[in-house]
C-alpha cells in the first residue's frame, strides 16, 4: 500500500509547468494500525471480541431491545476444574482448549451473536432479537445454552492427549427494561456460580432471589468469620458401639450455636467454610477440642479406651503444616496416639494422592489411626486404597438407610465388609437407626455401628450422662 503525493511546480510568472508526484510506502504503518486496533478489541489467544468490544456491542443491543421489545439473553460461561488442566498438564495445555472451546462456541451461535472471552476460562455469549415474549426467549437462550453444554462435552484432542471437559452457564434475559448494562453482568455471573453450586456442566437462569441468597450468605460468612473468638462453635459426640451394645469411642461433630439463628446446620456453614478457607482455623480448633476431651477421657478408667474420630477436610489435608497440627494439639494435651482416629474421604485422593499418602503414613508412624469416611460413594482408585495406612473402612449411611429392603445395597455391603476382611481393616456402619439394620450388618460381619439407634450427636454434658446409663445397663 502506497501514500501518493502531487505537487504542482510553477515558473516565475505563476504558470504551472508540470507536477511533480512522490510514493510512500505506508503498509507496515497501516499494518501496525490494524494491529493496534484489533489488540484493543479483541482477545490475542482465541481471536475473540474482549470485554471492551463486548460491553460496546451489549450496549448497542440493549437500545435496541428498548426499542424493538424483543428479548435478549447474556449468557456467562465458566469452564469445570479448568485450574486442574493448567495445574497437571502446564498452561500450553489450557491455551490450547481455551483456543478450542472459542471454536466451538462460534458454531454455536448465530451469526448476529456475540462470542467473548473475558479472561481466563470465562466466556460470555451476547444473543441478540429473541423474541417479544419472556418465556420464548428464556426457551431459546436455554436451548443454545444446551447446545453448548453438548458441543463442549465432545472430547478435545490436544497434542496426543484427549480431555473431556464441560461447562456452567449462568444466562439472564434483557429488555423491556431500563437497567445499566453492570446490572445483568451481575445477573448472569451470580447464574452461572449457581450453575456450578448446583453440580457443574448445566445451566441455570438468573432470579431475583439469588440476590438476596448472596447477600445472606456474605453475612454468614462474616459471622462465621468471628464465631470461634465468641465461643459459639461446640462438638457434639454421637456413640460408636460394639456388637455387645457397649460404648468404645465417638464421632466429634461441630455445631455452631448463632446467638439469633439458634443452631445452623453444618450442611450450611460447613460448605461456606471450605469455599472461604476458613475450614483451617476451625478445623485446628475442632483438633484442639477434641484432644483436650480426650485427655479428659484418659484420667478416668472407665473412659480411658475411649476413642475419637474426628473428621478433616481435604483443605487441611492440603496444608503443609498438617502433620505439625495434628502432632501439636497431642502433644499439647498429652494424648495417646491411638485414641485419636482421623476421618477422610475417597474424594480427598482426587489431586495430590502422593503427599496425602505420605502425610498419613507420616502420622500412622505415631500410632493415629485413619478411617475412609462415606466408603463407597466417592471416586478412589482401588490401586490408592491398597496403599492407604487406614485402619478402618466406614459404611456409608446412605447404603444402611435402605439396606432391609433393598438388594442392591445388601450387595454393596456385602462387597465392603469383604474387602475390609481381606485387607484386615476395621469396619464400622454410620447412620444405623433400627435393630433390624443392626441385626442384618452383624449377621454380614459387620461388628461396630452408628446411628440414632444409639444415639444421635449430643453435647458433651449429655454424652457422658449417656456414657453412664449404657456402662450401668
Amino acid at each position: 500500500m502506497k501514500w501518493l503525493t502531487i505537487a504542482a511546480v510553477r515558473d516565475a510568472t505563476g504558470a504551472i509547468t508540470h507536477y511533480v508526484s512522490t510514493q510512500t510506502d505506508i503498509t507496515e504503518r497501516v499494518a501496525a494500525a490494524h494491529q493496534i486496533e484489533h489488540l484493543a478489541f479483541y482477545d490475542p489467544l482465541t481471536q475473540l471480541p474482549n470485554r471492551r468490544l463486548l460491553l460496546d456491542r451489549f450496549g448497542q443491543t440493549l437500545l435496541a431491545s428498548q426499542h424493538s421489545g424483543e428479548y435478549g439473553a447474556l449468557l456467562f460461561l465458566d469452564l469445570d476444574h479448568f485450574k486442574f488442566i493448567n495445574d497437571s498438564f502446564g498452561h500450553a495445555m489450557g491455551d490450547a482448549l481455551l483456543q478450542q472451546v472459542a471454536e466451538r462456541l462460534r458454531e454455536c451461535v448465530r451469526a448476529a451473536d456475540t462470542v467473548a472471552r473475558l479472561g481466563g476460562d470465562e466466556f460470555v455469549i451476547l444473543l441478540e432479537d429473541l423474541s417479544t415474549n419472556h418465556l420464548t426467549a428464556a426457551r431459546e437462550a436455554e436451548h443454545i445454552a444446551e447446545a453448548i453444554l453438548l458441543m463442549l462435552a465432545i472430547p478435545y484432542q490436544i497434542g496426543e492427549v484427549e480431555h473431556h471437559s464441560s461447562a456452567s452457564i449462568g444466562i439472564t434475559l434483557f429488555g423491556q427494561t431500563n437497567e445499566p448494562q453492570e446490572v445483568f453482568f451481575r445477573q448472569a455471573d451470580i447464574a452461572m456460580y449457581q450453575a456450578k453450586k448446583a453440580g457443574r456442566n448445566i445451566v441455570r437462569f438468573f432470579d431475583p432471589t439469588m440476590q438476596q441468597s448472596i447477600a445472606e450468605r456474605a453475612t454468614l460468612v462474616e459471622e462465621l468469620r468471628h464465631a470461634i473468638d465468641r465461643q459459639q462453635l461446640q462438638l457434639y459426640y454421637q456413640v460408636q458401639c460394639n456388637d455387645q451394645g457397649a460404648a468404645i469411642g465417638a464421632e466429634a461433630l461441630i455445631r455452631w450455636r448463632h446467638p439469633d439463628k439458634g443452631l445452623v446446620s453444618p450442611q450450611k456453614f460447613i460448605p461456606l467454610a471450605e469455599e472461604t478457607d476458613l475450614i483451617l482455623p476451625i478445623g485446628l480448633w475442632i483438633l484442639a477440642t477434641a484432644c483436650q476431651q480426650l485427655n479428659a477421657w484418659q484420667q478416668s478408667p472407665q473412659t480411658q479406651h475411649m476413642k475419637l474420630s474426628v473428621n478433616v477436610s481435604a483443605r487441611q489435608l492440603q496444608q503443609d503444616s498438617f502433620v505439625s497440627d495434628v502432632t501439636a494439639a497431642m502433644t499439647r494435651f498429652a494424648v495417646r496416639p491411638e485414641l485419636l482416629k482421623l476421618e477422610i474421604t475417597e474424594s480427598m485422593l482426587v489431586n495430590n494422592v502422593e503427599c496425602t499418602i505420605a502425610k498419613m503414613q507420616a502420622l500412622r508412624a505415631i500410632g493415629i489411626r485413619f478411617s475412609m469416611d462415606d466408603f463407597g460413594t466417592g471416586y478412589s482408585s482401588l490401586q490408592y486404597l491398597k496403599r492407604l495406612p487406614l485402619s478402618q473402612l466406614k459404611i456409608d449411611q446412605a447404603f444402611v438407610r435402605d439396606l432391609v429392603s433393598d438388594e442392591n445395597d445388601k450387595a454393596i455391603v456385602r462387597t465392603i465388609i469383604g474387602m475390609a476382611q481381606s485387607m484386615e481393616l476395621n469396619l464400622i456402619a454410620e447412620g444405623v437407626e433400627t435393630e433390624a439394620q443392626r441385626d442384618l450388618l452383624l449377621a454380614m460381619g459387620c461388628r461396630q455401628f452408628q446411628g440414632y439407634l444409639f444415639s444421635k450427636p449430643i453435647p458433651i454434658a449429655e454424652f457422658e450422662v449417656l456414657l453412664q446409663h449404657m456402662s450401668a445397663g
